[in-house]
């Protein structure tokens, strides 16, 4: 829709970077963590994966929608002025597009802390020098952290001491191991350690729950989330149990409906070049900062790694970029040898309904949209459903200053209400992502 307001200028504050270097820890964690016996859950190669992927050919196959949908899509062409507003709007109604009627669905986030009980997951480290261990020390700390991991998909440390991301990201990587490289990548993520990244995302914004990068055919099998400067009772994170929200969103014909349609994730991305001088505040993402490269010939190999479908925009100097990633809202989780859901309105144009200049964009113009798998939209119950079904299995992580979470991607989803600062007050937090696992979608054997 509105094809030809493209050249919009889509909106958001990006997030400041710590800037903070810090010191690299002396304790080599991982060289430890390889001694300890794991029972973490199993890391899935390529090859595992493929081995999944051949017992469901449904799903290893490309869906015939993909092939369909550039071409039965009728753009409506019109001339954005305020001139014609009214005119743009009753050819949306015309059109029957439902998104014309969209209002804001603000997530609760309500603070429910006996989803889970915080014992299974919080791992209070306050009997301990982090700084000044001794082997078998460090042992016990692994192995307590690999056990709930392996059983609850979630740990957090709290009362470690700790002030340095270097330091925090130490303890994260017994858990994930192996940060990646954040390519691919919807949110305009910034480094601020060597695979760490900041949140990616204005205070302002409330971020609907989702699973780590969801949209593309590579996701993450962990992150974690550390934490530098916290304002105390606000900026939480909140996860939600992703376990029982698929049980719960199968018992309703939305859920059915996401089961049989299954999805499609579009984004809209900026050409850098092209801002180049300008002022960039109310640019979300561009291509070259998404995946990293400033050639458009070499994002078609990346974006086809990822199982993205791309279409270039040419307006003169201005190189827009246009992915489509069709897939399952659901994921086959080996572990537990059932499917997940794993999809959110989070890859919908209401990511933005609270960011800051991008709010004011119609919906169907902004960076993000989430459509069904036929290219039909979601109604606005639809969307509440969504929104709903997390919120009813979330929970806070309360930061303080040197917590670790950890959290498997498959199980939890994570996101957080909008929050503000007083002067002097900072909400500094780590992002590392795990490494990936290629996705096979649903098992329609295992629901």
């Amino acid at each position: 829709m509105l094809r030809h307001l493209f050249k919009r200028r889509f909106c958001a504050v990006p997030a400041t970077a710590t800037t903070q270097s810090a010191a690299a820890t002396t304790l080599d964690l991982s060289a430890v963590a390889s001694n300890v016996q794991s029972v973490a859950e199993p890391k899935f190669t390529n090859e595992t994966a493929s081995e999944i992927q051949q017992t469901t050919p449904l799903h290893s196959q490309q869906n015939p929608l993909q092939a369909q949908c550039l071409v039965d899509e009728t753009p409506i062409t019109i001339t954005a002025s305020p001139a014609n507003t009214n005119a743009v709007l009753e050819t949306l109604r015309q059109s029957n597009n439902p998104n014309i009627n969209y209002n804001v669905i603000k997530p609760k986030f309500a603070v429910l802390d006996q989803v889970l009980d915080p014992e299974s997951y919080v791992l209070n480290l306050e009997k301990y020098d982090l700084k000044n261990l001794d082997r078998s020390e460090i042992q016990e700390i692994i192995t307590k952290m690999k056990q709930m991991y392996h059983d609850i998909g979630l740990v957090v440390l709290t009362n470690t001491g700790l002030t340095e991301l270097a330091e925090m990201r130490e303890w994260a990587n017994v858990i994930v191991e192996q940060g990646q490289v954040y390519t691919g990548g919807a949110n305009p993520r910034k480094p601020v350690e060597k695979n760490v990244y900041d949140v990616g995302a204005p205070k302002e914004a409330w971020l609907h729950y989702h699973h780590e990068m969801a949209y593309v055919s590579k996701s993450p099998l962990a992150l974690s989330l550390f934490c530098q400067h916290s304002p105390g009772d606000k900026g939480w994170t909140y996860c939600s149990d992703s376990i029982q929200a698929t049980d719960k969103l199968l018992n309703t014909p939305f859920g059915q409906k996401l089961k049989d349609k299954q999805i499609c994730y579009i984004r809209n991305l900026t050409d850098k070049a092209y801002y180049s001088g300008s002022d960039e505040s109310e640019v979300y993402n561009h291509w070259q900062d998404s995946f990293l490269v400033d050639d458009p010939e070499l994002v078609e190999p990346i974006a086809a790694s990822r199982g993205l479908k791309i279409e270039w925009d040419i307006r003169g100097s201005n190189r827009f970029l246009k992915t489509r990633y069709y897939t399952s809202a659901f994921e086959y989780f080996p572990q537990l040898d059932r499917n997940v859901l794993f999809s959110s309105v989070a890859d919908d144009f209401m990511w933005f309904d609270t960011w800051p200049g991008i709010d004011t964009v119609p919906v169907d113009d902004r960076p993000l949209k989430l459509t069904f798998g036929d290219d039909t939209e979601m109604t606005q119950e639809e969307r509440q459903q969504f929104v709903d079904i997390y919120d009813q299995f979330g929970f806070p992580i309360r930061w303080n200053v040197g917590d670790v979470a950890v959290m498997c991607n498959y199980r939890f989803a994570h996101g957080r209400p909008s929050y503000s600062l007083e002067s002097g007050e900072k909400r500094d937090l780590g992002v590392v992502i795990g490494s990936t696992f290629d996705r096979v979608g649903q098992n329609d054997d295992k629901w």
